[in-house]
């Protein structure tokens, strides 16, 4: 079990570990954080994420997944608790890769035609999607999370999620 430190995080660090760990307030929202920043992270999207080019793109993820595990990993020993609720960078990773459809497809027609023909409908079923994995963890997604320790498991739930939201949604978008 993880002890909380005997006092609030104080040092530089500390405070940019919990503020990428919770994206800001972003987690600190009432109900559901994990709603909240998986929310966030499809607003964000259209102007901070998919104007990149697919390598950037990639790299984007890679810096998250990185980051965002170090963050988890000290926000879990600064809170006291493992995954805590309010650590919500890993639906940032989650949603932002349940897009690949539209990555890949971009990527192949070397723009960004893919994404800016998305509707708002099949946005929302990739929400919907990447939510109902998050949420109810089916394989292999729950032996990731009691698998792997740490901020390193606490990332890659969600990112295979992400992927899990993404192969679903690709038949689904062809009745959308």
């Amino acid at each position: 079990m993880l002890q909380p430190t005997t006092s609030p995080p104080e040092g530089l660090l500390d405070r940019a570990a919990l503020c990428i760990a919770t994206l800001g307030p972003v987690g600190r929202m009432p109900k559901a954080p994990g709603t909240w920043g998986s929310a966030a992270a499809l607003l964000l999207a259209p102007w901070v994420f998919n104007p990149l080019p697919l390598p950037w793109r990639l790299g984007v993820l890679a810096l998250i997944l990185v980051l965002g595990t170090w963050a988890a990993a000290r926000a879990e020993v600064l809170l006291g608790q493992e995954d805590p609720g309010c650590v919500v960078v890993d639906e940032l990773l989650g949603q932002w890769t349940a897009f690949a459809p539209f990555h890949l497809a971009t990527g192949l027609t070397g723009g960004a035609s893919s994404w800016n023909a998305t509707t708002p409908l099949e946005l929302l079923v990739l929400f919907g999607l990447f939510r109902l994995f998050d949420i109810l963890k089916p394989w292999p997604i729950r032996a990731v999370e009691r698998g792997v320790p740490g901020g390193l498991g606490v990332m890659l739930d969600d990112l295979v999620a992400g992927l899990l939201a993404a192969a679903v949604f690709l038949p689904i978008r062809l009745f959308l």
